[in-house]
């Protein structure tokens, strides 16, 4: 059974400005999305999910099925905050969706065989998709889950700071912590991570989280338990989320599983500044020149 590629895209960019999801970074005005997919379909993935707001519904069907057609499945599933469908009866307002870990519950019924997790707005790399699936077809338990890691110094934006998960790998390979550094940027000569206003250095292939996590679907039933603790606890704070690593957290820590880090050295692209985009659009064209994609992706 091939693995599925479930993609958040669920969410705003406050920062960015505008539904980047959806926005054209190909010579044909392809997203960011078009080419993970392209990427999954070429590397083995078998179906691809979409997390989405319901209200988007139609715009990303009239965007997608045209092109994935007969290439790949595809399947919607919403974001929502329904608590009911968690037998959660405390009624909660919110300021905003609950987070990526929540997100995640919304392809509970969607997903039956091994999967992956990615973001919307993230430009991955084929190599990351091969190994993923490669990990997902071969190695994948339901104690022993998976991240991509990538190397920092290939994740960074060269018009602001960014926050990264600097993840610590055992000697045999397997996640032990994921530190979150949230004013990480290139210094004259390395990366660094500021705090407290003091600086601190990190090797460039230092490995991080770019949210691309490997899954069974037996995980769905310890992110539903957390869930729900997690919302009655964070009742009275509308801001509070509930974010995947979380989940890998609670893992880790109980014993249940362990995650392989499964190292690339692909490039990742990132559009977490206005300013990124051209910078982008002009990595993909050079991606292209030189024959990693076509330059119509669909045709």
């Amino acid at each position: 059974m091939k693995p599925t590629l479930l993609i958040l895209a669920a969410g705003m960019a406050s920062r960015y400005g505008s539904m980047k999801q959806m926005d054209g970074f190909g010579p044909n005005q392809e997203t960011i999305i078009d080419y993970s997919i392209y990427d999954a379909i070429k590397a083995g993935f078998g179906k691809v999910v979409f997390i989405i707001k319901e209200e988007f519904a139609e715009n990303f069907k009239t965007v997608f099925e045209p092109k994935l057609n007969g290439k790949i499945e595809t399947q919607y599933v919403f974001q929502n905050f329904d608590l009911k469908q968690f037998d959660i009866e405390v009624e909660i307002e919110r300021a905003k969706p609950w987070g990526t870990g929540h997100a995640i519950l919304a392809a509970r019924h969607a997903i039956n065989e091994p999967f992956c997790v990615i973001n919307a707005d993230d430009f991955y790399g084929f190599d990351a998709f091969k190994k993923m699936v490669n990990f997902l077809t071969t190695e994948v338990t339901d104690n022993n889950f998976s991240m991509i890691g990538y190397e920092i110094e290939k994740t960074l934006s060269d018009f602001g700071s960014v926050s990264r998960g600097v993840c610590k790998v055992s000697a045999e390979g397997y996640l032990e912590e994921i530190t979150e550094r949230t004013n990480v940027f290139r210094s004259v000569d390395d990366v660094v991570y500021e705090e407290n206003e003091v600086q601190y250095p990190l090797s460039n292939n230092t490995r991080v989280s770019m949210n691309f996590w490997g899954f069974k679907p037996c995980v769905f039933t310890l992110a539903e338990k957390l869930f729900k603790e997690f919302a009655i606890t964070h009742q009275t704070d509308p801001k509070s989320e509930f974010y995947i690593p979380m989940i890998v957290e609670s893992l880790l820590n109980s014993g249940h599983a362990t995650f392989t880090v499964v190292p690339t050295d692909s490039q990742w692209f990132g559009v977490t500044y206005k300013e990124d985009k051209p910078i982008v659009k002009a990595s993909i064209g050079e991606l292209i020149e030189s024959g990693v994609y076509p330059n119509s992706l669909w045709k």
